[in-house]
């Protein structure tokens, strides 16, 4: 195993915050490989690059010789984690969860190595713990202790409901901790108040309190918002090679070294020398078609993340399209506008009968949704018959 201070340096690439570090130098330095769990609710039936930057880092334990352990809510994920939100998530079903749960499963051998993974479910003590443990567990914390969690205390300021189901979520996770043993918890930044409620709670049981290592939240396509399904600015690791290759594409210039940070493989000397040659004035197209290939070739293979690039350059870069066009930023509104706005027709009800009729495309693709929206913060080329053209970009 390697020594604690190259492990500490590891593990902290690409890190929010590490609590407490002294507490993880000292069990490093044991040379007794850590009991590392991060928690996956199963509310969607897929995962998404966002997932994949705490994956990865899970990856960074196994290869240090760590115990990896890959927790599926499925308990937790009939409650609904509240964290982020402005209402109550409405609660699945047991069978959506189990169905929801064995995908996760699969996909997340995409990055983990099963033989290195163990995978546990917390309906495994959740079922044996029934409503007077329940109620016991409950009375570790205050209600003051819980609206000290931002997104509750928003909520109750500005009278919004909070269920008290949801007062239970960040309990039943800490409470995973101690079932699990758990020696470090990983968590997004916005899971930190659970991610501590794990702490105090191992204390309460006798354990040596978990470190907790929180990592960003990675930006949907928009930029904006944390990748989610729900906004529809993520990117699926099930996706065609042909979808997630353009869908990275599709980024902004700066959100692509956001992607670099959190989701390559590639070194940080790297990284570096990648932002130098684009500000001394290398394509930064050139750089993200780097990056579309190395995450194709992770979720599919190297075969297939070839034929994305030559697609993508034989639709760019080989006559399919013109290098030099007009380029237009533009706020919002639907495609049949921003088409008017570009100048590709000459009113909106022209463009709803091409759109109609497969006349216009969006970086190659054809169209056929008369009432798409493009995402905000994006750059598009946006194509009518066969040779007018136009880049737009986002706000």
């Amino acid at each position: 195993m390697t020594d604690a201070d190259e492990q500490l340096r590891q593990i902290l690439r690409g890190a929010s915050e590490l609590l407490v570090e002294s507490e993880l130098v000292e069990q490093l330095k044991t040379g007794r490989p850590l009991r590392v769990k991060a928690g996956f609710d199963p509310t969607a039936p897929d995962l998404h690059l966002g997932h994949t930057v705490l994956l990865n880092k899970l990856q960074h334990f196994q290869e240090l010789g760590h115990h990896v352990m890959f927790l599926i809510g499925d308990f937790t994920g009939m409650i609904g984690d509240p964290t982020g939100k402005n209402a109550t998530r409405p609660p699945l079903t047991r069978e959506q969860i189990v169905v929801n749960a064995e995908t996760y499963r699969q996909q997340a051998f995409k990055i983990l190595d099963p033989d290195l993974t163990e995978v546990c479910f917390n309906s495994t003590w959740f079922d044996q713990v029934g409503a007077a443990g329940m109620i016991r567990l409950a009375a570790q914390h205050t209600v003051a202790r819980m609206l000290e969690r931002d997104d509750f205390s928003k909520r109750y300021s500005t009278g919004q409901p909070i269920a008290i189901h949801e007062f239970l979520y960040p309990l039943c996770q800490g409470y995973d901790s101690v079932a699990m043993k758990a020696d470090v918890e990983l968590g997004g930044t916005d899971q930190k108040f659970n991610l501590l409620v794990g702490r105090e709670l191992q204390k309460h049981y006798g354990q040596k309190p978990q470190c907790v290592l929180t990592m960003p939240l990675l930006e949907g396509l928009d930029g904006i918002n944390k990748m989610s399904k729900s906004q529809g600015n993520y990117i699926g690791i099930t996706e065609s090679p042909t979808d997630i290759f353009g869908k990275l594409m599709s980024v902004s210039d700066d959100l692509m070294w956001r992607y670099y940070d959190l989701l390559s493989f590639k070194t940080n000397n790297e990284i570096k020398q990648f932002r130098r040659e684009v500000a001394e004035g290398r394509n930064p197209r050139d750089v993200k078609v780097l990056l579309a290939t190395e995450i194709v070739t992770r979720f599919h293979s190297k075969a297939q993340a070839q034929d994305a690039v030559a697609d993508f350059e034989a639709r760019f870069q080989h006559g399919r399209m013109p290098t030099e066009m007009d380029e237009f930023v533009v706020s919002s509104g639907t495609v049949a506008q921003i088409l008017k706005v570009a100048g590709l027709v000459a009113s909106t009800s022209e463009a709803l009968r091409l759109i109609d009729g497969g006349g216009v495309r969006i970086d190659g693709e054809k169209l056929s949704d008369r009432s798409a929206v493009l995402p905000p913060k994006t750059s598009v080329v946006l194509q009518v018959g066969k040779r007018r053209y136009a880049r737009v970009t986002l706000t």
